[in-house]
């Protein structure tokens, strides 16, 4: 079979143009002349004419110089396309002619020209590719020989000065040749920024360029102009341009001769200096300047806190140098002393300390026990004598017996951080005997007869308040001083831990955390505990001189809350109630240690990634943003914004729950409960006994208020407080009854204490259960008013303003009835302003500063329940606007904050939230936060589900923030949470660096020490281990049982192997993590 012809087609490939496929050569080469143009266009000529000859040797030869000759391909530029002109009509020699031609006119322009004048946008190949028009040359498959321009150092756009320069990771953008760009660690660089600026981006001083009128800038206009005028706007114009040249010269050489610009850290600091001038006795002002001056250094920089404590002192030994007011003030004093105390020698901080005592005041003495707790070497005995001092300085008068109980408080706080639980649940029971269970024949006798009595009482190992069996001091007295005929008591486990593990260090680590949980009960000297361990029983002498004698009403219903927060049941705004602004929560928020609540705090994936989009048919689509609840574990607010059976949101989130009280021991507290109640009108009591009760079973929770209704059938907190139980329960139509029984069956005046509470509690339950008309029914019932239409409402509103005018024996009852003014307002006109207004418009409680929080709580849980909980038509701006305000007004509010969380999630959250986590400003410098603050953010970094390993930097940053804070430095629950948060993020090394800072700072912090024999133990050797042991047994911290007897039990006696594994224990352990890197190497 013959191979077909096509005569239209020819048996060669003649119709393609003939191009020069010699060897590439630059072009472009500006200083060659005429001569070279026409030799080159001779080597064109000749190589065309050995291509026409077809010689497959030579193209195979020009192939491979192709091949070792890419740096010197033709690369020329574009010319415009001449018209009449096309590939069929010019010839190659044209082209090279016009080449030539263009070639020879830039070397002459560029004689002229400057090496940074501009070049052409692009280059274009016009030879090509041989192989491109030879048959069977390339392959389809194959990328045509094409070279990138300057070995990709052009830029595609700009001129061709501009060079791509490529370094480490990224690139830079130079003109010309190559040369370093300075980077922002430069001294060059960091000399600019410190410099002070030349010139101020600021307005001129004399105002605007036109005048104001009215409020408004009138500008010139020209329709009353004529038109022969015109002709002089030109010469105006430039007389106008001349003088302000001219203006503006003379000010620009006006300031350069005053000196100077000044940044506006320089202003502020003038400022101040300024009105230190004039009144040296502003406290505010000198603070104000101190903090204004440590603005410009970081807490977290280098050697920052020794640096701000040296400026601290400088300016604090100015004011008090000023004047002889700033001497006497504590607050300098106490800022002076911690300032000093990084500074000074121990000598002088402790004469400075001696001398700033002599003032007296309770703030002072605080800090120093404080610092003598930190920095003793006697361990607890040392703090009790320390706390026997401080209580003998505040004397025997009745309005200090507050301040006592914050000194009993502390010192009961050191003992359970140092393992002596025991000691402090002694304490407490002999002091609630003293206060509660004093005989009546001892009635008016000094302290010492009393304390003689009760050591016998003591002594006899009868039960005592908060043990099973307790009949009290004075029952035993009447009874004929029996002796103890109960069984010993028995420590009761409440955790499960694992001790498979053949450490005996991990095993004696196990064994203390059990011990240090559940025997905290004073042993018995017939137990066979006290005779292992001489700290499980206590003697009335050990805590002896820590006993007060309380009287008022007050000091004894603050011990009883002291003591509950002692036991772990964290009651909100305690801290604050007891002194407005103190630092107590450094030590007190002890329930944040607990191993639930650190559970709670951190997120249970916090070593995972979790996916952020899904792929269906090769499209991503992004996953739904997941949050958890937005009010967290943290909870902290004034004690009377939120009582114990209030709630907000879905989760009826409330002061206890059953997280709240894991790992407590429950009949423990229940028995305090019981044996501390006065009477039976001790309302207040019996309602946190009842929320304790409703954290565990609901049922008992109304079974206990049923006995408590048996006692106090008139009590209306009581009936409140069953109300509440019943509708905690969901059972709406129980609830009524209690209402219309109480408050329609038999009438109260308004004025009456809780009847306004209990007429809000009616109207908020049917308002929330989605029966707007019944609660407008209950809030005319409750100024006696029935009908309906407009007067009728506007009726009821000018009862309620009179109503709230009234005189009320509690705030609290008049927040209850602005509360429903406010709800009415609601109701009738659906206006969030005109609600807000009502609240803002009570100038009787706005004034203090705990009903002020109060009503700002109870408004923003008006809106939040409308618009969330109902969820009503409401713009959302008007409750974010409202928290914002909140949250920046009351930042240790938990509540507020949990609200806030929630307007938040339907926005680009880690705006105003991320915002909330910085480190916030105040008067100049950052604001101090305190600790319940700082672990809430904690939290908040995990609160959307799958964002913790994105947040984890910015939490480390705050933490060390909080690390280097003068308020929470010293606080062992915040280096608790700091280390457990390295444990958590896998950073073993940089906890272990953090721990030996954690128990510098805090000495006798048991659980610090604890954590190197537990999570950290593969970070420390034996012999590392043995000196933490060492120096708790130096310190005074409390071991229960010995680290050598379980070191011998798993070495069979053999002490060496201690040794040997203290010396060699770092090689072991190196080995050990090489192998496991060895065994995780494919991941």
């Amino acid at each position: 079979m013959s191979t077909p012809s096509f005569s239209s087609f020819p048996p060669s490939f003649a119709s393609f143009p003939d191009l020069d496929p010699g060897p590439s050569r630059n072009t472009l080469n500006r200083t060659r002349n005429e001569s070279s143009t026409n030799a080159r266009e001779k080597d064109g000529m000749v190589k065309k004419d050995k291509n026409r000859r077809g010689s497959k040797k030579l193209a195979d030869k020009s192939r491979k110089d192709k091949k070792h000759k890419t740096a010197n391909h033709d690369l020329e530029p574009v010319l415009p396309r001449q018209h009449g002109h096309t590939w069929k009509g010019m010839s190659i020699s044209d082209d090279e002619k016009i080449k030539a031609e263009e070639d020879r006119r830039l070397a002459q322009s560029d004689i002229q020209e400057s090496q940074w004048d501009s070049r052409p946008v692009f280059f274009s190949d016009r030879k090509g590719d041989q192989l491109n028009v030879t048959y069977g040359g390339i392959h389809a498959g194959n990328i045509p020989k094409y070279y990138i321009v300057n070995r990709g150092r052009s830029i595609l756009g700009l001129d061709g000065d501009w060079a791509i320069y490529r370094r480490g990771k990224g690139i830079e953008i130079n003109i010309g040749r190559r040369h370093k760009q300075p980077a922002l660690t430069d001294s060059s660089v960091t000399a600019l920024l410190a410099a002070t600026p030349s010139r101020r981006i600021i307005g001129p001083g004399h105002g605007y360029k036109y005048e104001e009128v009215d409020g408004f800038l009138r500008l010139p206009s020209n329709h009353g102009q004529t038109a022969a005028e015109d002709y002089r706007a030109v010469t105006r114009q430039q007389e106008h341009l001349d003088s302000d040249s001219q203006s503006s010269a003379s000010d620009d050489s006006s300031g350069d001769e005053s000196g100077p610009i000044l940044t506006s850290h320089q202003l502020s600091l003038k400022t101040l200096e300024q009105q230190l001038a004039v009144d040296p006795s502003s406290v505010e002002t000198w603070l104000s300047l101190v903090r204004h001056s440590l603005s410009s250094i970081p807490v977290t920089s280098k050697n920052a806190t020794k640096s701000r404590a040296e400026i601290t002192l400088a300016i604090l030994t100015r004011a008090r140098a000023a004047h002889a007011h700033n001497r006497s003030s504590h607050i300098l004093f106490l800022k002076y002393l911690r300032a000093g105390e990084e500074v000074w020698h121990e000598s002088k901080t402790k004469a400075e300390w001696e001398e700033a005592l002599k003032l007296g005041r309770i703030e002072i003495w605080m800090e120093w026990l404080e610092w003598r707790i930190r920095t003793a070497a006697g361990g607890v005995d040392t703090s009790v004598t320390d706390a026997t001092r401080v209580l003998s300085a505040l004397g025997s008068s009745e309005s200090h017996e507050i301040d006592k109980l914050r000194v009993v408080w502390r010192v009961a706080i050191a003992f359970q951080q140092a393992g002596y639980y025991e000691r402090a649940t002694a304490l407490f029971q002999a002091q609630a005997e003293l206060m509660f269970e004093v005989p009546q024949s001892l009635y008016g006798l000094p302290l010492e007869s009393q304390l003689e009595s009760l050591e016998e009482f003591w002594e006899s190992e009868v039960p005592r308040v908060g043990e099973p069996g307790a009949k009290g001091w004075s029952h035993w007295i009447l009874c004929g001083r029996p002796e103890n005929s109960s069984s010993p008591l028995k420590a009761i486990p409440q955790m499960d831990v694992d001790i498979q593990s053949k450490d005996p260090y991990i095993q004696w680590h196990y064994d203390e955390l059990r011990a240090d949980r559940t025997s905290r009960v004073p042993a018995r000297s017939v137990n066979t505990m006290s005779k292992s361990d001489p700290y499980a029983t206590v003697l009335l002498l050990d805590i002896k001189a820590l006993l007060l004698p309380l009287h008022t009403e007050g000091a004894k219903h603050a011990f009883r809350l002291i003591w509950l927060s002692v036991l772990g049941l964290h009651i909100p705004g305690l801290v604050e109630t007891l002194l407005q602004g103190s630092w107590d929560d450094r030590w007190s928020f002890t329930c944040l240690c607990s191993f639930s609540r650190l559970d709670s705090i951190f997120p249970a994936t916090a070593g995972q990634r979790q996916l952020t989009a899904d792929s269906y048919a090769g499209t991503l689509i992004g996953r739904e943003r997941e949050f958890s609840s937005s009010f967290g574990p943290i909870k902290e607010w004034h004690r009377d914004a939120l009582g114990p059976l209030e709630w907000v949101g879905r989760e009826k989130w409330r002061m206890w729950s059953a997280m709240d009280l894991q790992g407590i021991d429950q009949d423990f507290v229940r028995a305090v409960f019981k044996q501390l109640r006065c009477s039976s009108d001790d309302y207040e009591w019996d309602i946190y006994a009842l929320a304790f009760e409703a954290a565990l079973n609901i049922k008992s929770a109304l079974k206990h208020s049923r006995t408590f209704l048996l006692t106090a059938r008139d009590s209306l907190p009581h009936w409140a407080a069953h109300a509440r139980l019943e509708r905690l329960r969901e059972h709406v139509v129980d609830a009524r009854k209690v209402y219309q029984t109480v408050l329609v069956a038999s009438q109260h005046p308004r004025s009456q204490r809780f009847v306004g509470q209990l007429w809000w509690d009616w109207a908020e339950m049917e308002w929330l259960n989605g029966d707007q008309d019944a609660a407008l029914c209950v809030i005319q019932r409750s100024v006696n008013i029935e009908g309906a239409g407009g007067m009728m409402i506007l009726r009821v509103k000018r009862a309620l303003d009179d109503t709230i005018s009234c005189a009320h024996e509690q705030w609290k009852d008049q927040e209850g009835w602005i509360k429903l003014r406010a709800l009415i307002e609601l109701l009738t006109t659906s206006s969030q302003d005109g609600a807000l207004t009502i609240f803002d418009s009570q100038p009787s409680i706005n004034e203090s500063g705990s009903p002020r929080e109060s009503m700002m709580v109870a408004s923003l849980i008006l809106l939040y329940n409308h618009s969330v909980m109902l969820r009503s038509p409401t713009p959302p701006a008007v409750l974010r606007n409202r928290l914002q305000i909140a949250v920046n007004t009351y930042p240790d509010n938990s509540l507020v904050l949990g609200m806030f969380l929630e307007a938040e999630k339907g926005y680009g959250i880690w705006g105003r939230v991320r915002a909330q986590l910085g480190q916030n400003t105040a008067d100049g410098g950052p604001r101090e936060k305190s600790i319940s603050r700082r672990i809430a953010e904690v939290w908040v970094a995990g609160w959307e589900k799958g964002r913790w390993q994105s947040e984890i930097e910015r939490t480390r940053s705050g933490l060390s923030a909080a690390a280097e804070s003068e308020r929470t430095r010293g606080s062992a629950i915040l280096w608790r949470v700091i280390l457990e948060f390295e444990i958590r993020v896998g950073e073993l090394q940089r906890a272990k660096k953090l721990l030996y800072r954690a128990v510098n700072e805090c000495p006798l912090a048991k659980d610090l020490y604890m954590i190197a024999f537990g999570p950290l133990r593969s970070m420390f050797s034996a012999r590392e281990l043995d000196g933490f042991v060492d120096i708790m047994a130096e310190r005074g911290i409390r071991m229960r049982k010995g680290v050598d007897e379980y070191v011998e039990r798993m070495t069979g006696g053999d002490e060496s192997g201690s040794d040997n594994e203290g010396l060699d224990g770092s090689e072991d352990e190196i080995e050990h993590e090489a192998r496991q890197r060895r065994l995780l190497m494919p991941y």
